[in-house]
């Protein structure tokens, strides 16, 4: 069996290089040891040789504080004088040469609980500092803002940011793939800020215990980057090439200390809660149901790397509600977790595979329909210097037709070369209700998916790449339950180019436990991208861009192909331009209303070819006022789309943000297809009252489902990571406002130490 699909990955390869598409057992064999010697000289020939200078070139040294620290942004205390500065910081963008502008100075020091920071934001310019809101994790492009990446395990890849705007909000967040953050994550920390005319201050305290590292290590990576708006100017510590993000951890500096951080040993938080709900099935004729629920988390901390989390009767009624959109696709749209407990090093299992193909997801555990988690409990964390392990197990109880059921996530990750890695992983899902239960027969008694990936990074970042095979193992084992896929790119200051090639089994049925688009399919991505960047120019960058997207079916027989040409434009002030065409060509694989309204579909094997041509502008976010828009006109399915899409956002500095978000779609299409014009309309009002009272309110209107969505939430943040939520939905027909459903949740929480 294996044999075979060796044959059939070498196949695809060696058809797109002009091979002959049938291949024995040792071509099978040449082709994997072929591909194994391409990969072992790329890492050991470009990527070994490529050594980084700035651990070396930028070091700050971290003494102990010779008495305590007061978090109010005053930098009185004696250490602050005695402390070491990292100051020069480099300009990142819009350009990256020479010294910023608005310069920083960062100094830290410790205790025997907290890592401290005092940091100093000059200002060169006059006028109010760009700020959104005082809310938690806001948006870095929208606010004036100091952040801080700690590779804590000196991996280059993992690590921990820290952050705050000049009004004060906080911005806290876990790394990830290179430097990517998270910023779900929240944990306790302190900070403080003072305002002047011409500078601002702030001061951080963050607990060792809220982070991971290394036990007796006296090295960290570090990097401080600095978002000054009205100067448009980003600035780094350790210089950064302006085509990554100051988050990438390939580039940060040296945070070296006096003595190495301390060993935590075991430490216990728990955060219990209490929730009352009400809601009401209008529709259904139902009267209003009240239902109670107490649960709790905990954390325990069992070494500076490595943690375990637990939960029971978990409750996850705070979570804003899904974003909609006008779906015009085929096939299952993909919505991110936003759940607290699944997040802290969710990397392990929410990343294997790709964007299109996700083994694991966490969304398909306690949510919708399905039925509810009792209790979980998930161990993450660093083995000594090169290993990462996961183990993730939760038990949902028994609701309507959804059975009882264990799943089970185990991940192995090994660090290779400088910055790369193999990940091993497992998944199972395993009904636990009895074979009498009446959705016993409609389910697979077993889902189960194991894997290798290989995730490429080489030490500048500027090669990366993904490698990987998944196995399905399911009841009645089928041929082709399987998924393979290698993507390698390049990045530098003028040019991006990527290469991606994916092999997707008739059979690969996962979706009870992951998230496969579709199956059954053969795709090849290349993409080429160029940048020029005028000197003495309003102008940032201009550039070309060319992807071409290309799917088969198992026969290598055409099924999806769509190229696309673009010019896009970037100002000083960050506006963008950007216009494109489109060239498409689709044979149906099942029969499709390409509005998704119900109409008369097209029948399976349908062809179609058309064009298409797009207008998109960003304006100066720094603004007040301002606006994203985008347009599209031209061929659909046999008829013809105008599409117009955009958000119009306000910020009431610094209190809040009040945006609008609109999509209309016009599709005609030949009789006896249905035409349409749809609509989705969604205003959304960000509040913050303080930095602890916040409320959010969300209005969707969506007339592809016949649904108005109303969400209202009020935060009242009243200790560290404590929080009182009370939250409002209402689902309505919106001709005449007819209610459809309504809930309103109380939720109390605190985090006991």
């Amino acid at each position: 069996m294996y044999a075979r699909r060796l044959r059939e990955i070498s196949r695809f390869w060696g058809y797109w290089a002009n091979f002959e598409p049938e291949y024995s057992d040792m071509n099978a064999s040449l082709f994997v040891r072929i591909l194994f010697i391409a990969l072992m000289w790329a890492g050991n020939g470009l990527f070994a040789q490529q050594r980084l200078e700035n651990r070396q070139a930028y070091r700050i040294h971290v003494r102990a504080a010779d008495g305590p620290i007061l978090i109010d942004g005053l930098l009185e205390e004696p250490a602050w004088q005695q402390a070491e500065v990292a100051d020069s910081f480099y300009r990142v963008l819009p350009i990256d040469t020479g010294f910023a502008s608005a310069q920083t100075e960062v100094r830290l020091c410790y205790d025997a609980q907290h890592l401290y920071m005092a940091i100093v934001c000059h200002d060169t310019l006059p006028g109010k500092r760009p700020v959104e809101s005082l809310k938690r994790d806001f948006s870095f492009g929208r606010n004036d803002n100091f952040l801080v990446f700690i590779d804590t395990y000196n991996d280059q890849t993992n690590g921990f940011s820290f952050g705050i705007s000049a009004a004060g909000a906080q911005w806290d967040g876990i790394q990830a793939n290179g430097g990517f953050v998270s910023l779900n994550w929240d944990c306790k920390w302190r900070s403080a800020i003072q305002s002047y005319d011409d500078r601002w201050v702030a001061e951080f305290a963050i607990p060792f215990r809220s982070i991971r590292y290394r036990e007796g290590v006296k090295e960290w990576g570090i990097n401080f980057s600095r978002l000054d708006l009205k100067q448009n100017e980003k600035s780094s510590w350790a210089p950064v090439p302006r085509q990554f993000q100051t988050a990438n951890l390939a580039y940060t500096g040296t945070l070296v200390w006096e003595e190495a951080p301390p060993s935590l040993g075991t430490r216990f938080s728990l955060i219990p809660y209490a929730r009352a709900l009400a809601t009401q099935q209008v529709e259904a004729g139902e009267d209003v149901a009240f239902n109670g629920r107490v649960g709790t988390d905990a954390k325990i901390t069992l070494s500076t790397s490595m943690n375990l989390d637990l939960t029971l009767n978990p409750d996850f009624s705070q979570v804003d509600v899904d974003r909609q959109v006008t779906n015009l696709d085929r096939f299952e749209l993909f919505f991110p977790e936003q759940r607290q407990f699944f997040l802290e090093n969710s990397d392990l299992f929410e990343s294997l595979g790709d964007e299109n193909m996700r083994p694991f997801f966490s969304r398909r555990i306690g949510l919708g329909q399905t039925a509810p988690i009792r209790a979980g409990a998930r161990l993450s964390g660093k083995v000594g210097e090169k290993w990462r392990i996961g183990l993730m197990n939760m038990q949902t109880g028994t609701q309507y037709d959804d059975p009882a059921a264990n799943f089970t996530v185990a991940a192995v990750q090994r660090q290779v070369l400088k910055r790369s890695n193999i990940s091993a992983f497992l998944v199972n899902k395993q009904l636990t209700t009895g074979r009498d239960h009446p959705a016993y027969g409609h389910k697979n008694p077993f889902t189960r998916v194991a894997g290798l990936d290989f995730n490429l990074a080489s030490a500048d970042n500027r090669w990366t790449g993904k490698f990987f095979f998944h196995q399905a193992f399911l009841p009645r084992q089928p041929a082709d339950a399987f998924a393979a896929a290698a993507r390698i790119a390049f990045n530098n200051q003028n040019w991006s180019i990527s290469w991606n090639q994916a092999m997707i089994g008739r059979n690969f049925e996962i979706n009870e436990v992951g998230f496969v688009r579709r199956k059954g399919l053969h795709q090849m991505t290349p993409q080429l991208q160029y940048k020029f960047f005028p000197g003495n120019s309003r102008l940032a960058n201009h550039g070309p861009a060319v992807a071409l997207d290309m799917f088969f079916n198992h026969d290598f027989e055409m099924t999806d192909r769509e190229l696309e040409v673009g010019y896009a434009f970037q100002w000083l002030n960050r506006s963008q331009l950007e216009i494109e065409w489109e060239q498409g060509y689709i044979r149906l694989l099942d029969a499709f209303d390409p509005t998704n309204t119900g109409g008369v579909e097209y029948e399976a094997g349908t062809e179609f070819s058309w064009q298409e041509w797009a207008l998109s502008y960003a304006s100066d976010a720094r603004k007040l006022l301002n606006f994203e828009l985008t347009g599209r006109y031209g061929g659909y399915f046999g008829g013809n789309r105008l599409g117009l899409s955009g958000t119009l956002g306000y910020r009431l500095q610094p209190y809040g943000n009040l945006s609008v978000a609109a999509a209309y779609n016009r599709i005609e299409l030949p009789a006896p297809y249905s035409s349409a014009s749809l609509w989705l309309i969604g205003p959304r009002l960000d509040l913050t009252f303080t930095d602890q009272l916040f409320l959010t309110t969300i209005v969707q209107y969506n007339n592809q489902i016949d649904n108005l969505n109303v969400f209202v939430r009020f935060q009242w943040r009243y200790a560290p990571v404590s929080d009182l939520f009370i939250v409002f939905t209402d689902n309505s027909y919106p001709e005449d406002l007819r209610t459809k459903s309504r809930g309103l949740a109380v939720k109390l929480s605190y985090w006991l130490n």
